[in-house]
């Protein structure tokens, strides 16, 4: 559906303006839908959100479609809530306050605790209750629209036989595939210096024996850690499942006893100090356990750390960017790849012989690494290609098309696939009702 999530709202605060070059959309009129109107800033506050979580470079002509998609959206949340309006649903100010609070606490999460999301509210020039007020009127609207499709498209249950019967007679409306890449990897991390490196680590050994002797972890952490968004806080992280951390710390707070001081870490921010102060098993919105496709509970942990950062120079990333091209030139000349990656490679995570990462869908790597790699051929080398981890080297070892999924591999997930796209399709015909009944002005070239 296209109501907006909460999770977008909990996503950011006042979303500053665009460059400008955006400038121009800001204050006027979008779109006239019957008595309202969807502002110009309104689209551009939503194309931000969205392009700042894409986290990479997206051309002109992706960006004027996004910006239509974004409209065509608002227009219909417009008519979706006139409706609810018309049918005389309303939100109670509980059930406000109660998705409010839950939003204010997520931000404060993401910002590491109260004193983060202070800090935060003073960079933005802004307060908690016009944070609180700013959201209001949006989660009312998310509240009255989901009254209403519960209402009018509840989602119905299909069965397997049902399901299948329309999986088999309906093969395009279902997404294919992806593209996968067999790749191998040699990662070359900017690093700093050692001098540098060593006195991180000095120091954080030294804070570690001040925790050894006595003094609070908490108090550590507000005197000393270089993490400005926890260290406030006590160098309180939060909860938080895998994934999220470099490899050493994930090991770490998985592993540690509750309540034991971990030995200095090294990780790609600086030196760490953690932790653990619980575990728990993740809880599903029904509240009941979370589970792994293997079926395995769901681990989250809650911990805290003290971070002494280790600075990387522009000297550090240009000694790092020439000996991976010296790396890749071998490599191009015949030197084994999987010699080069067990000489060099210092990639954070599981590789197997020779730096393999397995396959992996294109559809999850980011743009410009995807451009590097969709072309080559198997056995190929791709250039030199910079993410945040470092400077990377791949080798295509083996590649797998796109193709249509065989039912056999879908057909426990079909029933509920299903469902959402026939609940998707009674969307879109509701809409284009609403819409045929409507006066809708689009005013944007």
């Amino acid at each position: 559906m296209t109501w907006l999530s909460l999770g977008l709202i909990a996503c950011t605060f006042a979303v500053p303006a665009r460059a400008e070059q955006h400038a121009q959309h800001l204050n006027g009129i979008a779109a006239v839908v019957n008595d309202e109107v969807v502002l110009e800033s309104d689209v551009e506050e939503q194309l931000d959100l969205v392009l700042r979580r894409a986290q990479a470079e997206i051309d002109s002509t992706t960006i004027d479609t996004l910006r239509t998609q974004i409209l065509n959206q608002l227009i219909d949340e417009k008519l979706i809530f006139a409706e609810a309006k018309r049918q005389n649903l309303t939100a109670s100010d509980a059930e406000i306050a109660k998705e409010l609070e839950t939003a204010i606490q997520e931000i404060k999460q993401r910002f590491g605790g109260e004193e983060g999301f202070r800090r935060q509210l003073a960079s933005e020039n802004t307060s908690e209750e016009k944070l609180r007020d700013k959201f209001r009127g949006e989660i009312q609207r998310q509240i009255i629209g989901r009254k209403l499709m519960s209402k009018m498209l509840p989602k119905k249950t299909v069965t397997k036989a049902e399901a299948e019967t329309y999986f088999a007679a309906n093969h395009a409306k279902f997404p294919k595939l992806p593209a996968e890449l067999k790749l191998s990897v040699i990662q070359i991390p900017a690093t700093p210096d050692s001098v540098t490196d060593m006195k991180a680590r000095t120091k954080t050994v030294a804070l570690r024996k001040r925790i050894s002797g006595g003094e609070k972890f908490a108090k550590v952490a507000a005197e000393a850690s270089e993490d400005p968004a926890t260290s406030k806080n006590g160098g309180d992280l939060g909860f938080f499942g895998r994934g999220l951390l470099d490899t050493p710390l994930e090991e770490a707070v998985f592993t540690l006893k509750l309540g034991e001081l971990s030995p200095p870490i090294h990780s790609s921010a600086g030196w760490h100090l953690v932790e653990v102060l619980e575990r728990d098993t993740l809880k599903n919105r029904a509240g009941k356990d979370s589970s792994d496709a293997r079926g395995r509970a769901v681990i989250e942990v809650h911990a805290r750390h003290i971070l002494t950062r280790v600075p990387l120079s522009e000297a550090d990333a240009e000694r790092a960017r020439k000996l991976a091209e010296r790396v890749h030139e071998q490599a191009v000349k015949g030197t084994p790849f999987a010699d080069l990656a067990k000489r060099y490679s210092k990639y954070d995570g599981a590789t197997g012989e020779g730096g393999d990462l397995g396959f992996i869908s294109l559809g999850t790597l980011q743009p410009h690494i995807r451009a590097g790699l969709d072309s080559l051929a198997v056995g190929g080398l791709s250039a030199v290609l910079v993410n945040a981890a470092g400077f990377n080297i791949f080798k295509v070892t083996d590649r797998k098309n796109e193709r249509e999924y065989q039912l056999e591999e879908i057909r426990e997930e079909l029933p509920d696939a299903v469902a959402d796209m026939l609940q998707r399709e009674h969307y879109d015909e509701w809409i284009k009702t609403l819409r045929g009944k409507a006066h809708i002005e689009i005013r944007t070239s």
